[in-house]
């Protein structure tokens, strides 16, 4: 679960972003204005990122304030799961990333995976829809939800991408370090659930 201090930031700076989108009185904008320069030292606070930073990552957001929404490709192979690894990191991941204004879900999943990985895909189904802050993820500013779309190879091969430096496929007891920023152990355990059980219904957080 998430720690408290950070759903406090988070729920600080959602009040401040929203509040600065829609305040017309220059009392009101300098009350959020202040707010969100809280959220960013309860941040810097309790983290190793330095106030500049946080402000550009955590605080430069404008409008309403909702979520963000990361769209992770699942991709079986013999009974094997397709992961990338990651440039940022040098860990692997399932190929994804931020949702795309314009491209539905299921473009995304097909867009990573063939930006990240090399393979040609095409969706079948969602498998599920989760909140990060549910999962053992490190902690982050953001409030994120995540799908995880099941996608089925129709071509390419496997070539690295802009992002990444390896394309391969793993067992699920054989699975590398992971980029728990992206996915956890747990997360891709669930995934080869439904590979034993194609019809198991959608989770949903």
């Amino acid at each position: 679960m998430e720690q408290k201090w950070l759903s406090w930031a988070k729920e600080i700076q959602s009040i401040a972003q929203t509040g600065l989108a829609y305040a017309k009185d220059i009392y009101d904008i300098e009350r959020y204005q202040a707010l969100r320069e809280l959220s960013v030292d309860i941040l810097a606070n309790y983290s190793f990122e330095s106030k500049e930073k946080i402000r550009l990552a955590f605080a430069g957001d404008e409008g309403y304030c909702t979520p963000k929404v990361d769209i992770r490709g699942v991709v079986f192979r013999e009974r094997h799961i397709l992961l990338v690894r990651e440039k940022l990191d040098g860990k692997w991941a399932l190929p994804g990333g931020w949702a795309d204004i314009g491209l539905s879900p299921s473009e995304v999943a097909v867009k990573e995976i063939r930006e990240e990985s090399g393979f040609e895909t095409q969706a079948v189904r969602l498998l599920a829809v989760l909140d990060k802050k549910f999962h053992n993820h490190p902690p982050e500013p953001y409030h994120i939800y995540k799908l995880f779309i099941l996608c089925r190879i129709v071509g390419g091969e496997a070539v690295e991408g802009v992002e990444t430096s390896g394309v391969s496929f793993f067992a699920l007891d054989k699975l590398p370090e992971l980029s728990e920023e992206r996915n956890t152990k747990e997360q891709l355990n669930t995934m080869f659930q439904f590979l034993r059980d194609p019809h198991a219904p959608v989770i949903l957080d």
